[in-house]
């Protein structure tokens, strides 16, 4: 069997449009204006929610649009200076910003905020519980925040389903339950397990059974292993 579940670039690239938005509708409608280019009341906006909430999917959604810049905070040497070339910067894992990075960090954001450029942060939990220098938690909590809600279980089945409908896969009931039990949960893994299972159906010429599912997640287990 083919190694079919790791090739996650075989997923389409995130945009705000494949984002599943849950509860999250006011931030996503924020998130489009930005990419839009519309003049922003607040140039500051901060997401904060659990791992696999999506917020990385967001991030590298707004990274395909003209003149941004995606930067991981944790990165070994996150590259923060300022350009008037990038009127969008994405700051990615702020929870995890080395302590020698911070002071770049917090000149950066001044430097948006005087240049009228647009930074959307993102980190694992609130501005104000930031493991972070004082000052620089202030600057993240300066502007827009919201918290991005990750999907509920009946809401990632319905997303799934709703996928797998618009490429003609004909998915018994058990399988996306058990799919989203037994896999990791964030929906781009997800998204990439689905289409690993309708590839490997087409290439071995079998319907999509609970029993081909187990078969792939069992292989996949095997390569870890």
């Amino acid at each position: 069997m083919k190694q079919l579940l790791l090739d996650l670039n075989a997923v389409p690239p995130q945009s705000l449009e494949s984002f599943t938005p849950g509860k999250n509708t006011e931030l996503l409608q924020r998130l489009a204006s930005v990419e839009r280019g519309a003049p922003q009341s607040e140039r500051i906006l901060y997401l904060w929610g659990q791992p696999g909430a999506g917020k990385t999917h967001l991030l590298r959604a707004l990274a395909n649009t003209a003149r941004s810049r995606y930067i991981c905070a944790g990165a070994e040497s996150p590259e923060f200076e300022y350009s008037p070339a990038i009127r969008l910067y994405l700051l990615d894992d702020c929870h995890l910003m080395p302590e020698a990075a911070q002071a770049a960090a917090f000149n950066l954001f001044n430097q948006i905020r005087e240049q009228q450029a647009v930074l959307v942060a993102a980190g694992a939990m609130a501005p104000a519980v930031l493991p972070l220098r004082e000052d620089l938690r202030t600057r993240m909590g300066w502007g827009l925040i919201y918290q991005v809600h990750e999907l509920s279980d009946d809401e990632k089945i319905a997303a799934l389903d709703q996928a797998a409908k618009a490429r003609g896969m004909n998915l018994p009931d058990a399988v996306l339950p058990y799919l989203i039990t037994h896999f990791r949960r964030d929906m781009r893994s997800l998204a990439a397990l689905l289409d690993a299972l309708d590839r490997h159906s087409l290439e071995t010429k079998r319907p999509i059974t609970l029993p081909l599912l187990r078969d792939l997640l069992q292989h996949e287990e095997t390569i870890k292993t």
